[in-house]
């Protein structure tokens, strides 16, 4: 007894994973958002532990209470990490061939437990690259949390393969 498909279900033995996506996938203007990232106390904890970062606005709940915050804030660095990290999930960075590095940092408000952070980012530069089969990608970063506040901005720049 033969079957009917199931309205839009794919009968296609390929699996589907992340797109993948190489240097011309994006061009000069292009904006890409991220998604959310709640911080967390293990978030503080392990960065700090993992970096050696063990400063007591980021982990002394006294110490940071008396401070202009009135509570423990995250680390920048670790806010820039995880821009970066959450950025990568939009499946345009699966042909990185190098990361080039950093540019115009600044920490413009404090992250704290419980806010929740996204990436908004601009392409300020697609170029080829003297090499062959490859771009580069320079992106204007924007971390903002769940009120709005932007909280960081960078720009960060990477080597892409070409198509």
């Amino acid at each position: 007894m033969a079957t009917e498909p199931l309205g839009n279900i794919s009968t296609s033995t390929q699996p589907k994973g992340r797109p993948d996506h190489y240097w011309d996938a994006l061009v000069t203007g292009d904006r890409l958002v991220s998604a959310g990232m709640t911080i967390t106390d293990a978030h503080l904890v392990n960065w700090a532990g993992l970096t050696g970062d063990l400063v007591s606005l980021h982990l002394d709940e006294t110490y940071a209470a008396q401070t202009q915050f009135g509570q423990r804030i995250a680390h920048g660095p670790l806010t820039l990490s995880l821009a970066l990290g959450l950025m990568t999930q939009t499946g345009y960075f699966s042909h990185v061939m190098a990361w080039l590095g950093l540019d115009n940092v600044r920490a413009l408000s404090p992250v704290f437990i419980g806010d929740t952070i996204h990436v908004e980012a601009t392409v300020s530069t697609a170029r080829e690259s003297s090499k062959p089969g490859v771009g580069i990608w320079s992106l204007d970063y924007a971390v903002h949390k769940q009120d709005g506040t932007q909280v960081m901005s960078f720009t960060s720049s990477f080597m892409i393969e070409r198509n």
